[in-house]
């Protein structure tokens, strides 16, 4: 998941194509079904992301009761009205009446706390959690931002690189060289600074074992001359989340695909670009699947997020989406740290019964 925030944006309006009542209101590369006549493009209004839980007086004002995702009918999830996807709320809350939302929305305040807006954390099964210890030397994993949101993440034209995005759970493995042990962790204990304690259930760890990560992180270690070396994957399966790639982490074991490595070398960390992760690992480990190489095309990006997985070989399901990279690793002021994004497919986000687990 992405960071969540709750924003003034300033609207582009468009007619919807099936509903006389009803118009489109973009922000950034998201459209929210919205009442025909309500805004005009270059209003500003209130954004409210997917995965955001809306308090119960919330929802009343904005005539959502009952309308909402959730076993509690309080979470904003993407949904298809009239056949076009709609992806958050645009709105007007009554507790920002007289705040300046176009200043806001030049300073970027976040009006969550104000809102009683809370960001959705899915309950995480027994097989993916486990007892854990702090973990001060634990390479941390940062979100990826939606390309959607922050459309202006990259150049047209510069050099990226799209892999897969895998819908399974991520892995934060950290190889400590001069202690010659591992650290592993997921996405949420880690942005917590806590490590899971190996045990023989728990899929993260029986993920790490069975593809001989910490042997892998440790040559590459050496090679870098590195004090500690990390490596992101993804672990998938049947028994992970509800899109397997033919894998059954219940049975035959947990699928790993690694979408990121790091590295400390003289005190200073940091990301492999793209064409390293794949030299240095030298096959030792399966990497997610490249899908294009080449020139920033937005609408090319978008596109490839849609489709059909790779990763079986056998084209089983749907493709949750795609990350977008700078070829160069480059810095990027939009999100404070690396040029690297993802889009997700529409389909994916209207699934029936899917599962979310971190």
């Amino acid at each position: 998941m992405s960071t969540l925030r709750v924003t003034a944006e300033v609207l582009t309006v468009h007619e919807h194509p099936d509903a006389d009542a009803l118009e489109l209101a973009q922000v950034g590369l998201y459209r929210a079904v919205v009442a025909k006549g309500r805004y005009r493009t270059g209003d500003f209004a209130v954004y409210i992301p997917e995965q955001a839980v809306l308090p119960a007086g919330l929802i009343e004002e904005l005539g959502l009761t009952g309308r909402l995702a959730g076993s509690s009918a309080d979470r904003v999830k993407a949904v298809r009205l009239r056949g076009e996807l709609s992806q958050g709320l645009v709105c007007n809350p009554r507790a920002l009446d007289g705040v300046d939302l176009e200043l806001a929305a030049k300073e970027g305040t976040d009006f969550a706390e104000r809102l009683g807006i809370t960001k959705w954390v899915p309950q995480v099964p027994t097989h993916m959690s486990g007892d854990v210890e702090a973990a001060p030397r634990l390479l941390p994993w940062t979100d990826i931002e939606n390309l959607h949101r922050h459309p202006d993440i990259f150049e047209p034209g510069e050099p990226v690189v799209l892999t897969e995005k895998l819908h399974g759970t991520a892995c934060l493995v950290t190889y400590l060289a001069d202690e010659d042990r591992v650290l592993v962790s997921s996405k949420g204990f880690g942005a917590k600074g806590l490590a899971l304690v190996e045990a023989e259930h728990n899929v993260y760890w029986r993920a790490v074992r069975g593809h001989g990560v910490p042997e892998v992180a440790a040559r590459v270690a050496a090679r870098l001359g590195a004090t500690r070396v990390g490596v992101f994957g993804e672990v998938y399966g049947a028994g992970v989340q509800d899109l397997a790639y033919g894998a059954d982490a219940r049975t035959t074991g947990p699928g790993f695909a690694v979408f990121d490595v790091s590295a400390e070398v003289g005190g200073q960390v940091r990301w492999l670009e793209p064409a390293e992760v794949a030299e240095v690992l030298g096959g030792d480990l399966p990497l997610v699947p490249t899908l294009y190489e080449g020139p920033y095309d937005q609408a090319a990006v978008v596109a490839l997020a849609e489709g059909r997985e790779t990763v079986s070989g056998r084209d089983l399901h749907l493709r949750e989406g795609v990350v977008v990279r700078a070829s160069t690793g480059r810095y990027s002021p939009v999100t404070g740290g690396r040029a690297i994004a993802k889009s997700v497919s529409p389909a994916y986000l209207t699934r029936k019964n899917g599962t979310e687990y971190e």
